[in-house]
């Protein structure tokens, strides 16, 4: 059976070095063994972000917000995740919690604001009342 704290490192140290696609391999691995280890999934999320499997990210990224809601990191990478699928909408929130969670963050804000006015942009138009 393969060492989860190995698989880790090793994935850790790909993706590091900018190797994302191969990160993938070892930190996926690791995430099946320990699927309840936050660490290994949000890195695992941050390589499949990087080689634009956006879908799989949020996945993973929606499991690290799920065991830890107060992941300001996490949440902002599920937000990235969601703003990359064009799902604006959905994307409001977990921008708008990691916004508030780290208010000195500009770049939390910047794609906060982003998803908001895209989001708004993709709306229906409300009709007028009279």
């Amino acid at each position: 059976m393969d060492d989860v704290y190995e698989l880790f490192s090793r994935g850790s140290a790909l993706l590091a070095d900018g190797h994302h696609h191969q990160a993938v391999i070892p930190l996926r691995r690791a995430s099946q063994l320990s699927p309840e280890s936050t660490s290994i999934r949000e890195a695992l999320g941050r390589a499949l972000f990087q080689t634009q499997n956006y879908s799989e990210a949020a996945e993973e990224f929606s499991a690290v917000v799920e065991h830890a809601p107060t992941n300001d990191y996490a949440l902002f990478c599920l937000g990235r995740s969601l703003q990359m699928l064009g799902r604006h909408a959905e994307a409001r929130k977990p921008l708008a919690l990691a916004a508030c969670m780290k208010p000195e963050r500009s770049d939390y804000r910047a794609y906060r604001d982003r998803a908001r006015d895209a989001a708004e942009r993709a709306a229906p138009p409300v009709p007028e009342s009279d």
